[in-house]
């Protein structure tokens, strides 16, 4: 039987531990320099949520062993690449609406993450009480960006920087901990001839 490339799995795989470091630079650099242009802040997140959004798809037709990683990737890659384009585009437009951008889509995917970790649990993976951590604490950062939406531009950068770091924090957990690629791996049909008797 023909094994299946793993080719996708590692650009997947490769490309959500970058990510998530991406993520956890970005946040550091929202926490250390708060008075960060917007303008700035905002390509800056534009183009990082297009970029994942688009290596979420890849993930998500990737078909990796376990399948817990990508597979609400689908729906959250799409949102991504729409809201990183339009960050992107229309910068100015959205300044208004970053910071609960952010919030929406860190809560969004750490509640999914809380999925994935549960799923972790009962396939046998030792670490999924990280993930559950991480995504429950993570989505608890993102919510309170939802809850001061108006408050200063500084406290709202340090706090979407602080959720960015977890974002990326947790994605690496998920990311290494729950993508299994396997060498030789088989195609998911199992091709047999049948002969009539």
């Amino acid at each position: 039987m023909k094994t299946r490339t793993v080719a996708l799995m590692w650009v997947a795989k490769i490309g959500y531990i970058v990510m998530s470091l991406v993520f956890c630079a970005v946040g550091v650099l929202f926490i250390i320099y708060p008075e960060i242009s917007a303008m700035t802040a905002t390509r800056i997140l534009g183009a990082a949520m297009a970029i994942f959004g688009t290596i979420k798809l890849v993930g998500y037709f990737s078909r990796d062993l376990y399948r817990l990683a990508f597979q609400f990737d689908l729906q959250f890659g799409i949102l991504l690449l729409a809201l990183g384009g339009i960050l992107l585009v229309r910068p100015r437009q959205m300044l208004s609406f970053v910071f609960a951008v952010i919030g929406v889509c860190v809560m969004t995917d750490a509640l999914f993450k809380v999925e994935t970790s549960l799923q972790a649990k009962r396939f046998g993976i030792g670490a999924w009480w990280l993930i559950l951590t991480a995504a429950i604490i993570t989505a608890g950062i993102g919510f309170l960006l939802l809850c001061f939406p108006k408050d200063g531009a500084v406290f709202l950068t340090v706090l979407s920087g602080v959720s960015l770091l977890l974002e990326g924090i947790l994605n690496l957990c998920v990311a290494v901990t729950t993508v299994k690629i396997i060498k030789h791996q088989k195609p998911d049909v199992i091709e047999v001839d049948y002969e009539d008797v």
